[in-house]
């Protein structure tokens, strides 16, 4: 499943003063959390090194290691199953709070700046947030097999 895509923001009434990366800022800063906080599947072919060292920005990350996509199979179970009610339902709060956090003032999301001192800003709130869903709706869960992994168990059977 694709979440998005910043291809699908920097058409139409995107700014023309900004960059297509300003399409990826948003959606980058909660990849780059569920990838910190161990979402990823544990096979994962993506090398997100520059995450954990901070020398790629949270939407870089995105434009230039996920070809500007944000899709499930780089997630956990969990991590999907979080996404799928912060970022994917009709009663998703991530872009809630990342307009009160990080926009305000802005002209629009896309001018939001794609640095780690916004992530940083905005994620006690994700913090926040993974921690309630995880306490509302699965008390006991425990991360998952990735997708590659679930996969290759199915046809080793």
């Amino acid at each position: 499943m694709k979440y998005d895509d910043a291809s699908w923001h920097y058409g139409g009434k995107f700014p023309e003063d900004l960059p297509t990366g300003a399409g990826a800022t948003h959606m980058g800063m909660l990849i780059a959390w569920l990838f910190l906080n161990g979402f990823s599947t544990q096979d994962d072919p993506i090398d997100f090194d520059g995450l954990t060292s901070r020398t790629q920005t949270p939407g870089e990350f995105v434009m230039n290691d996920l070809d500007e996509k944000f899709v499930d199979i780089f997630l956990s179970e969990e991590g999907n199953a979080f996404v799928q009610s912060y970022f994917q339902s009709a009663t998703a709060q991530y872009m809630d709070d990342y307009t009160s956090i990080l926009v305000k003032d802005l002209p629009t999301e896309y001018h939001v700046a794609d640095t780690w001192e916004n992530y940083d800003l905005l994620k006690p709130a994700i913090d926040q947030r993974y921690s309630d869903w995880k306490n509302q709706s699965h008390p006991t869960s425990q991360p998952k097999k990735g997708f590659l992994q679930r996969l290759l168990d199915r046809f080793s059977k």
